[in-house]
């Protein structure tokens, strides 16, 4: 067998070269999506306030710093409670002094935490590690906002949004419940025509959140937060249930007979029912369709536009059933759908590795670069001025020039990527290639190797750690 014995960048795979349109990007580096996400993400992660801007926000609370609001903050003298925990609060991101990661904390203002008996859900809570769900990592007190409040620290997944306001956030999605009247239209609106959400993306939603719901039961907890305001969206599709465990600890009863999981079969009857409200709101495109006067529409408007499959999930899960009924036994109702997203999520998975791929070597070829520029027009060294264009630096240099400063015949710079890439692989593998160096006034050529210039250039560079360590 015979290996390159450089460096090098392979096509890409045949498997995802034909899964994609052909973008006109270079394929050295992976795609401009892709990294504008990743982009967006990194500059959500390193926001900071000015202080002086928001002098509310504290410095510190506990062992987390640097608070950013991650939503507006609600005015000091307000009254009106949040519609989903009966209290006001408020989110920030902030970083753990303990591992210096980013974290994202929901505080509950106001909330005097009592009984400590709750804490036995929130260990349960912490114990839980599900691609859909966002992990509790702490609870705690503090008085850092000027009054007694509860934190939850959550892990933080930055660009995420809210199905809230991805989906539900157009004022006209509940013109259908909202304005017309019986008899207008000959029953509802085609899809096209109604601006409601592809099936497949329906189901993507409904296998994600099956499956967080199956994970919580199963565990013996129940989610209490199957709401649009409360699932995140990061990316295209990826879901995760946020705000777990805080019902657990906002409603804690201190009369369950020392029992706090005595209420969880209720609450996991709930859940169903909130998976069928998403559900169905989700396939209305509109919260208007879950209110009690608008099922029998909504419902028709499902009948209408999609499958029988999502007409009896929603049904089942909305309908009082005289049994205890599971997560589990909507499994067949998602049927092969699920093998739909395992087979879209592999994809993806191949997407991402290649792009991977392309940037696994710019990191080294980076640190070249970097020693490179710290031998190159170095002015003195060891109080020689000539040092850099002399010996084994002057070889370096020609490489230099060799690499960036070529020129056509007509005198024009001659700019091509792939010859720097490939110039520099063979310089870290040391290969026996020869390669011809011309001096600037073109008076003399210097044959030499690959092998050559890596002995020089490692020698070079040994030689300024020792004197910057204090070794010379």
């Amino acid at each position: 067998m015979v290996f390159p014995n450089y460096h090098i960048y392979p096509p890409t795979a045949p498997h995802v070269a034909y899964m994609q349109p052909k973008a006109n990007a270079p394929s050295f580096f992976m795609a401009d999506e892709l990294r504008q996400e990743l982009i967006n993400r990194h500059l959500i992660t390193m926001a900071q306030i000015d202080q002086a801007d928001m002098p509310a926000v504290p410095t510190e609370v506990d062992s987390y710093h640097s608070l950013f609001p991650l939503e507006p903050l609600p005015p000091p003298n307000r009254i009106q409670k949040s519609s989903n925990f009966g209290y006001i609060t408020s989110c920030y991101k902030a970083v753990n002094s303990k591992d210096d990661l980013p974290y994202c904390l929901r505080r509950i203002h106001g909330f005097r935490l009592v009984n400590t008996k709750c804490m036995v859900l929130v260990d349960m809570w912490k114990k839980i590690q599900h691609s859909n769900i966002v992990t509790l990592r702490e609870v705690f007190t503090t008085k850092a906002f000027a009054e007694p409040s509860l934190v939850f620290a959550y892990d933080f997944h930055a660009g995420g949004e809210t199905m809230m306001s991805r989906h539900f956030n157009d004022p006209n999605a509940d013109a259908y419940f909202t304005k017309r009247k019986w008899g207008q239209h000959e029953g509802p609106l085609p899809r096209q025509h109604a601006g409601l959400l592809p099936e497949s993306l329906i189901w993507a939603y409904i296998v994600q959140l099956s499956s967080a719901l199956r994970t919580i039961h199963t565990a013996g907890l129940a989610c209490r937060v199957m709401d649009p305001t409360k699932i995140l969206i990061t990316g295209k599709t990826r879901l995760r249930v946020n705000c777990v465990g805080v019902f657990d600890v906002l409603t804690f009863d201190n009369s369950q007979n020392n029992n706090p999981l005595a209420l969880m079969a209720q609450y996991q009857q709930a859940d169903l029912i909130s998976l069928g409200k998403v559900v169905l709101a989700l396939a209305c495109n509109s919260l208007a369709g879950i209110q009690r006067e608008n099922l029998q529409k909504a419902m028709e408007l499902v009948t209408i536009n999609y499958s029988s499959d999502l007409k009896n999930l929603i049904l089942y899960l909305l309908t009082d059933q005289n049994r205890m009924r599971s997560v589990n036994d909507i499994m067949p109702m998602i049927g092969a759908r699920f093998y739909t997203q395992l087979d879209a999520a592999q994809m993806r998975n191949d997407v991402i590795e290649e792009d991977l791929a392309k940037e696994v070597q710019n990191g080294r070829l980076f640190r070249l670069l970097a020693k490179l520029g710290t031998i190159n027009e170095r002015p003195e060294f060891q109080k020689d001025p000539t040092w850099s264009e002399t010996g084994d630096r002057y070889l370096l240099k020609l490489f230099r020039d060799h690499l960036f400063h070529q020129v056509t015949e007509a005198g024009a710079p001659w700019i091509d990527l792939s010859h720097i890439i490939s110039c520099l692989n063979k310089l870290d593998a040391g290969v026996p290639e020869k390669i011809s160096l011309i001096s600037r006034d073109e008076k003399s050529v210097l044959v030499v190797t690959y092998s050559d210039l890596k002995r020089c250039f490692e020698n070079t560079f040994q030689e300024l750690i020792a004197a910057a360590n204090g070794q010379l």
